[in-house]
């Protein structure tokens, strides 16, 4: 089914609700929308393609778009398989349909389209180039690893829309879509485009230089007005690799309940002690996304595990593994170890920790041998009071 979104331009996106881990990782609950237009004009453009999961929905959306219209571009501004695995099925379904995209494109073409050949039918264009289609004129703005490294956006500048790719995107199928932007995209940003907060400011940086009105990500709603305003905001801000709330996330790995305990009862201390928001995430448990989330979300993270083969338990050295790899920094870290013999856990996340950037770890770590006791408590009590310091 397709809609309306001008009177020149139409959504042909579908929405996934049977997928349960999009990128084979990420809990979907609410399911994806794989985002694509087309634009009607003296030369009619077709913005991106979905997933193969949805090929059957999305080409009969595109016929329907098209009337009996033949096109005349396909824009593939992102080459990862949930935008562009019909590429090639398109252009052989349209003989003289022209690829638009950039040279990093074509080199991952034959990586997906062994079968097709349409190397004669390709518009390479890059930074600053733009394509007339009569009343539309695209601008192409080159966004390098945002977040793979062919990725381009466009700027359609008389409606002045911003096709952002995977940019301003967010988890959630359209027909579950709530309202509440931020939640999601939130969730999204830091797993999918975490790691490049550089990329994403450059990126901003050119947006700034754009009236723009509307903003078309290849995931989730259609942005404008006061929403769009706060997504470029929060861009912003977690590209910067800034907290956005004053809290405290605890995650810890358990393995026989113990250091649990030990997690949950600091997270009552430091609510009595004025914590305006304690999360507490159990690393073998929740969702990681949701814990990656928190971790960027909050300024102060205290890890709490057991120590494990002369190392630390798995779910945590995971946990640290995913922020490493996000290129997380700029945090403040707090340590509880568990042991019942030789206690290691502290040392192995001081040294991942050690490996992020402008990250402080609040001194001393803290040793619990087995369980948590009485004589324990003004440890416990101590090491709140530290985290809680400016």
């Amino acid at each position: 089914m397709t809609n309306e979104v001008s009177k020149d331009i139409l959504y042909i996106g579908v929405d996934d609700i049977d997928i349960d881990l999009f990128e084979s990782q990420y809990i979907v609950p609410e399911g994806m929308s794989y985002n694509s237009w087309v634009i009607l004009d003296e030369k009619i453009a077709i913005m991106d393609t979905a997933d193969a999961r949805k090929e059957a929905e999305w080409t009969h959306n595109l016929a329907q778009a098209l009337n009996g219209c033949t096109p005349d571009y396909l824009v593939c501004q992102h080459m990862e398989p949930d935008h562009s695995a019909l590429v090639g099925k398109t252009m052989m379904q349209y003989p003289t349909l022209t690829l638009v995209c950039t040279a990093q494109t074509v080199k991952m073409l034959g990586h997906y389209f062994d079968h097709a050949s349409f190397a004669d039918r390709i518009l390479v264009v890059k930074e600053g180039d733009t394509l007339s289609l009569g009343t539309h004129t695209l601008h192409f703005i080159a966004a390098p690893m945002v977040h793979w490294p062919e990725v381009m956006m466009t700027y359609e500048s008389t409606e002045k829309i911003l096709f952002a790719a995977d940019g301003f995107g967010k988890f959630g199928a359209l027909c579950n879509e709530t309202g509440e932007w931020a939640c999601e995209a939130r969730r999204y940003y830091f797993n999918i485009c975490g790691k490049y907060g550089v990329q994403v400011q450059n990126v901003l940086k050119k947006a700034a230089t754009l009236d723009i009105q509307t903003i078309m990500p290849l995931h989730g709603p259609i942005l404008q007005g006061e929403e769009l305003a706060e997504a470029i905001h929060l861009y912003e801000l977690w590209s910067h690799y800034e907290p956005e709330t004053n809290g405290i996330l605890i995650a810890y790995a358990s393995i026989h309940g113990n250091t649990a305990q030990a997690a949950h009862r600091l997270a009552e201390i430091l609510r009595q002690k004025g914590a305006t928001k304690v999360a507490v995430s159990d690393l073998s448990r929740d969702d990681m996304a949701e814990t990656i989330e928190d971790a960027f979300r909050y300024p102060k993270i205290i890890c709490c595990a057991s120590s494990y083969d002369a190392g630390v338990f798995p779910p945590m050295h995971d946990f640290l593994h995913h922020l490493q790899i996000k290129n997380f920094q700029r945090r403040r870290f707090a340590l509880i170890e568990n042991g019942s013999w030789a206690p290691t856990a502290a040392k192995i996340m001081r040294h991942m920790i050690e490996s992020m950037k402008q990250c402080e770890i609040v001194e001393p770590s803290m040793t619990i041998w087995g369980k948590l006791k009485t004589s324990d408590l003004p440890a416990l009590e101590a090491l709140a009071e530290a985290v809680l310091k400016d």
